[in-house]
């Protein structure tokens, strides 16, 4: 039997994914964002750059919790549940960084119209952060003991 196989990278990927999907949505949002400043001859703020990174972390994430799955060492019989481990930890991290990415677009097109609220913005990403933090520690917490 192939020994160290953890979750198969499941946690990693799928967080990886979502990361993927929320900074290109993002991003698409930033750049429209400072479409409309340029067409205004208005000054564009580079600070969207924020909300089109805060998806990436998840990433880290699904790393984190790969890791540790990975550094259990179970035995080859409980690769069925380190993948299950893996696979709902990395869904759960990557549709935060989904729809953290949603939440940052929404983010830069009001900041680039308004100039104001950027700590607000900050704090409703940070919120939608804490579901992927939650969701590692919890899972490396599920973890039974080697």
């Amino acid at each position: 039997m192939v020994e160290g196989l953890g979750d198969m990278n499941f946690s990693l990927t799928l967080s990886a994914i979502g990361s993927a999907m929320g900074t290109g949505v993002a991003g698409m949002a930033a750049i429209g964002a400072w479409k409309k400043a340029f067409i205004q001859n208005k000054v564009a703020p580079f600070i969207l750059i924020a909300f089109v990174g805060a998806p990436l972390s998840q990433t880290i994430y699904g790393m984190i919790l790969r890791n540790a799955i990975q550094a259990a060492k179970l035995p080859s019989d409980a690769y069925i549940y380190q993948m299950i481990i893996g696979c709902l930890g990395g869904l759960a991290m990557g549709l935060s960084a989904f729809f953290q990415g949603k939440a940052a677009a929404k983010a830069s097109d009001a900041l680039a119209e308004t100039g104001k609220g950027f700590g607000n913005y900050i704090m409703v990403l940070g919120v939608i952060e804490t579901v992927a933090l939650f969701v590692m520690v919890f899972c490396m917490t599920a973890l039974p003991k080697g």
